[in-house]
């Protein structure tokens, strides 16, 4: 029965990941704004380099999403070593373009100071985590390499509990800035919270020595 619920549990876990990773692709298929577009001034949509860091941030941090949960598979590691090294670095290329966007376009948040430096902090923390855990790997750290990417990918999977907690709170709460105020922390601080237990407590195998 617990392995029933493990596999459902991953399963819904892959196909948010998923969902939610080639979600960008709708930006580029719709004619005109769309999503958290709608929200920002028409001065900003004109804005060239915010346009660019904008398109960077969704598009590589689709990817980043979309490639970064399979890298939790012990069966992929097992079987192609090489895949999940080639994985890992494709997720780091994504991390470091779609973070650095993420932190500059930031500066430009619905919400204002608050959700300013919500989402700046995000990107920091994502940014940081992924570094230590290519630092960690080039050393050979295999244990703190895994804790790091789990942290990293805590942040990455915000774009899923953004989604999640946006539509909920703004019907729960009747007004959607006030909704996006709190989803600026609440759509990643409780991520970390969440790979914190699993790092500490019910992280189900141990850490293999190498990869």
């Amino acid at each position: 029965m617990k392995t029933l619920a493990r596999r459902s549990i991953w399963v819904l876990f892959a196909f948010m990941c998923i969902g939610i990773g080639l979600y960008p692709i709708i930006y580029f298929l719709i004619d005109g704004n769309f999503g958290l577009l709608l929200n920002k001034t028409p001065e900003l949509l004109a804005d060239q380099i915010w346009n660019i860091a904008f398109y960077g941030h969704i598009t590589l941090g689709g990817l980043a999403l979309l490639i970064g949960w399979m890298q939790f598979s012990s069966k992929l590691r097992r079987r192609n070593i090489k895949l999940h090294r080639n994985i890992g670095k494709i997720y780091i290329f994504a991390v470091l373009i779609s973070g650095t966007c993420g932190v500059y376009i930031a500066q430009f948040a619905t919400g204002g100071i608050s959700n300013s430096i919500g989402f700046t902090l995000s990107g920091l923390v994502w940014l940081s985590t992924t570094a230590l855990a290519y630092n960690a790997i080039v050393k050979g750290k295999i244990r703190e390499h895994q804790n790091y990417m789990i942290y990293s990918y805590a942040v990455c999977f915000s774009a899923v509990t953004l989604r999640i907690w946006l539509p909920a709170l703004t019907a729960i709460l009747g007004e959607f800035r006030l909704a996006y105020l709190i989803v600026g922390w609440l759509s990643w601080v409780p991520n970390l919270v969440v790979a914190y237990f699993i790092i500490k407590k019910i992280h189900p195998k141990p850490y293999p020595q190498q990869i």
